[in-house]
């Protein structure tokens, strides 16, 4: 009844079958844990957000790797901008998409540490190479507040080779890079300035992380579960409708073989005439 099972065809159809299984199951889960992954991830910006601000050499120092814990938390600074050691990071976009440079502005503080401040975001000049129009900073001794950042460490490259890229340009924001650069002490990772509010003409301010959305990845993950259900499902639909165009193949075959070999002719062959006497 179900010897059909055993041709090639129906081996090589059911062994993908048992191996979509465990793959979708794994897809499913990948999926799952970049769900669970982003609901932590929103969990900590909103801490973090909601923290009271504190002096940011609380939480950094020089060569320090700012922890994942500490992503995002508020800090404060007092000091000076020095506008000298300016640069702009390249490949930067604005919260409407376009594309331009963030101004990372170093803030020399009182014991003459430096940490990075990101003001925001600028267009970039026309002139891909030129450097571009920047508001100045302040003048004069200001305290600043931020969102603290870990250093930016992957990418294309440019954390130590700057060969190619046009004088105070960068392509990403790494504390120990702007120690080079400076040769001065600069504590690790950087903050994104909040507060004060620039003025009309100051860059545009970087917008807060989004930690509201959780994005598509469990819908994905019950997607991949319910293919994954549907696998073996089909596999036995499959299989019946083979049974049953093999046992109506089979039955139309054995009716035809049963049908005489050819039709009976439909007249009957004239009986003979009666032989007569004829007397003359």
């Amino acid at each position: 009844m179900y010897r059909f099972l055993l041709t090639r065809q129906w081996v090589c159809f059911t062994l993908f079958a048992l191996l979509l299984i465990p793959v979708m199951i794994k897809l499913g889960f990948w999926q799952f844990h970049r769900h669970e992954n982003r609901v932590a991830q929103n969990e900590l910006i909103a801490r973090s957000l909601a923290a009271r601000p504190v002096p940011v050499t609380e939480l950094t120092s020089p060569g320090h790797t700012v922890p994942r814990s500490d992503y995002w938390r508020t800090v404060t600074a007092t000091g000076t901008y020095d506008s000298a050691h300016e640069v702009v990071v390249r490949r930067r976009t604005s919260t409407d998409e376009q594309v331009g440079v963030h101004v990372l502005t170093p803030l020399v503080l009182r014991d003459g540490r430096v940490v990075m401040v990101n003001r925001g975001w600028v267009p970039a000049a026309d002139d891909q190479r030129a450097y571009p129009a920047v508001p100045p900073a302040p003048k004069g001794e200001v305290t600043v507040t931020g969102r603290l950042k870990a250093d930016e460490t992957t990418g294309a490259s440019g954390i130590k080779d700057l060969k190619g890229l046009p004088p105070r340009q960068v392509m990403l924001i790494n504390s120990a890079q702007q120690a080079a650069l400076q040769h001065r002490t600069v504590l690790g990772g950087y903050v994104e300035l909040t507060a004060p509010v620039p003025p009309d003409n100051s860059p545009e301010p970087i917008a807060e992380p989004d930690h509201d959305s959780i994005g598509p990845h469990m819908a994905y993950a019950v997607q991949w579960w319910l293919f994954t259900a549907g696998v073996p499902a089909g596999w036995v639909v499959m299989v019946r409708r083979e049974r049953r165009d093999r046992e109506a193949a089979a039955a139309a075959g054995a009716g035809a073989s049963a049908d005489p070999a050819g039709p009976s002719d439909p007249e009957d062959p004239a009986e003979p005439a009666e032989a007569g006497t004829a007397s003359a």
